[in-house]
């Protein structure tokens, strides 16, 4: 049976295009409820979806959506933030703390807050978004933190395991939301990612490569750091 039919999901992050579709997918899979969490929760049209506030960067918050939604069988860590620039060097102390907040310390904490619900239901499942750039550390701080994630998640399969919490990490590239508004990079729709990511758990991987870009940056990750990063390569004379 899908870890879906019969769930109850929170999604973090709803408000935004992923978390939009992840909240109307796990209902048409047959998800009995949905969290719609975010800093603002909007309203929805559907009595099965409830809004519920969500900071994951304030313990406080994170307490307070863990005993609203005890009954939790499947968290979906998708908030996130970006940065503007590349350069890891020229981010400002406050842009390097609030996506180390975001990206990495949120979904860790609002993991590690949701464990015990998850492990004590059967089928119960964690996903976090992580990124291509999780193997690519051109983004600055925001690759920094994806990878941050991208290493968390890995220890929390191991350690959920045996409660039976299957948990799968999501790496993409760009995706067709306002985040890569400025990107002319090929984007994935934010519909058929969240496709791939359910399909994946109902067949039980570990792992989504949700494009070809993910595809490459993984199996680059054997190859020579030079390979990767040719500018590395000293020009001789």
């Amino acid at each position: 049976m899908s870890p879906l039919h019969g769930a109850v999901v929170l999604v973090t992050g709803a408000n935004g295009g992923i978390g939009t579709h992840f909240v109307h997918e796990a209902l048409a899979r047959g998800a009995s409820k949905v969290y719609a969490t975010a800093r603002n929760p909007r309203v929805w049209d559907d009595e099965r979806i409830v809004p519920l506030a969500l900071d994951v960067t304030d313990h406080a918050s994170i307490q307070g959506a863990v005993d609203a939604a005890g009954d939790v069988t499947v968290l979906i860590n998708n908030a996130g933030a970006s940065v503007a620039g590349a350069g890891i060097l020229s981010h400002t102390d406050e842009e390097i703390r609030a996506n180390v907040e975001t990206n990495f310390l949120g979904p860790l904490f609002v993991a590690r807050a949701f464990a015990p619900a998850l492990s004590a239901n059967d089928n119960s499942v964690l996903i976090d978004m992580h990124s291509a750039l999780s193997w690519y550390a051109v983004a600055g701080i925001y690759s920094a933190t994806k990878a941050a994630l991208w290493s968390a998640t890995n220890s929390l399969r191991l350690e959920l395991a045996p409660a039976g919490v299957h948990v799968v990490g999501v790496h993409v590239a760009y995706v067709d939301t306002p985040m890569a508004a400025n990107s002319t990079d090929p984007k994935t729709a934010p519909a058929d990612l969240v496709n791939i990511v359910f399909d994946a758990v109902a067949t039980g991987k570990h792992e989504v490569l949700a494009d070809e870009t993910s595809e490459q940056l993984k199996a680059g990750l054997s190859a020579p750091l030079e390979a990767l990063y040719p500018q590395l390569a000293r020009t001789t004379t």
